[in-house]
């Protein structure tokens, strides 16, 4: 598997999201994309995926363009989205077995999957009903069900307890020895606990692509590495306007 996203460019009316990103990425790396709120993270992840269109650039996914290969890249990539839509009125599993149908694979998946993200006392239960937490172990359920060779993931701890957050990032761990994982999140012992590289993002711009050691640097923490990455280019901004 490899990802490779070449100048790419999106905007929104006179904003910026995306400033002419590039970004290589390999097989079997947790990779954590980290950034201020607004700084072009979720853009990132939602033009990989294909739910927003590419105005410049292009992502080529397992050598081939996502933009014609769409359904075919589609099939290989699982996202969970920060706002995790699921279907409120449906039964757990019945709504595994829905996303098992799509993806036109077997019920021992579903399972599979229900036991390995922690819902089983909760499988016959309307997703409704559930802890914010348990929202998120389906949703990220749904989004490796498949058994995708990249998996997206937008803040998926969001929510959860101390013990949930250690449950998910096994989880998560796991994933990575044999697929690739792009995390989006701001918990820095997240990032440390589980990612060999990190993207920092800000204002649509790539600040930093690199190793854990080599980000963190001289510093004592990744918080402090972060503070520094971000706001030296604040000052530098107004420095130039």
């Amino acid at each position: 598997m490899s990802l490779q996203i070449n100048n790419l460019t999106k905007k929104f009316g006179e904003q910026t999201a995306l400033n002419n990103i590039t970004i290589s990425i390999e097989k079997n790396e947790i990779i954590g994309l980290l950034g201020p709120n607004g700084a072009g993270k979720s853009t990132l992840m939602k033009s990989i995926v294909g739910t927003l269109k590419i105005d410049e650039g292009e992502i080529i996914f397992n050598g081939k363009n996502i933009i014609d290969h769409e359904i075919e890249s589609k099939k290989k990539i699982g996202f969970l989205p920060e706002n995790n839509p699921l279907y409120l009125e449906m039964f757990v599993k019945e709504y595994l077995q829905f996303v098992a149908n799509i993806h036109k694979i077997s019920d021992s998946r579903v399972d599979e999957v229900i036991e390995l993200v922690g819902i089983t006392p909760e499988k016959s239960k309307k997703i409704g009903q559930l802890s914010k937490g348990y929202k998120q172990r389906i949703g990220l359920a749904q989004a490796i069900i498949h058994q995708p060779d990249l998996l997206i993931l937008d803040e998926p701890t969001n929510g959860l307890d101390p013990n949930q957050i250690l449950e998910i990032r096994n989880v998560v761990k796991e994933i990575g020895k044999e697929k690739t994982v792009l995390l989006s999140t701001h918990i820095m012992q997240e990032v440390e606990a589980l990612c060999t590289r990190v993207i920092l993002i800000h204002k649509g711009n790539i600040l930093q692509d690199c190793n854990i050691e080599e980000f963190k640097g001289k510093f004592d923490s990744l918080e402090e590495a972060f503070a520094h990455y971000t706001q030296n280019i604040e000052v530098k901004i107004k420095a130039e306007n």
